[in-house]
């Protein structure tokens, strides 16, 4: 399968830079895969899993949490707030994350939005913790 090069920079580093076959991620409008020569665009990133087949039986899997791609035929560009691979995320601490986010929204005073936006960021990364353990 033909490849293209993949650069995804977080925040706070660079967190991926190499040639890949296709990339599956979730976008805005919903999960979209990239394959070398896909038409020009750029969308916009929302909370979920990211998965990179690298070959044919070689796959990676993290945590992208918001942000923007930018697709072009022989190159996508990921810029985001987090990325996270398996092994960095502390499934304990996940779990507590997501039980306070589901405790604010069961609080009528509690930012709904900001809530949510918790809960999923940590429902994911357990997804994806999951995936490293072996669960």
């Amino acid at each position: 399968m033909a490849t293209y090069r993949l650069q995804i920079i977080a925040a706070e580093r660079i967190f991926f830079d190499e040639d890949v076959e296709k990339t599956v991620f979730r976008g805005k409008e919903g999960d979209m895969a990239v394959l070398q020569n896909h038409t020009p665009l750029t969308t916009t990133l929302s909370v979920g899993e990211l998965t990179i087949y690298i070959g044919p039986k070689n796959s990676k899997k993290a945590t992208l949490i918001n942000g923007f791609a930018k697709i072009e035929p022989d190159k996508t560009v990921i810029l985001t707030d987090c990325a996270e691979w398996p092994d960095e995320i502390d499934p304990e601490r996940a779990q507590a994350a997501k039980l306070r986010a589901e405790k604010r929204l069961k609080d009528s005073n509690a930012d709904s939005a900001r809530a949510q936006a918790a809960l999923r960021r940590a429902i994911v990364r357990i997804g994806v913790s999951k995936t490293h353990l072996g669960k």
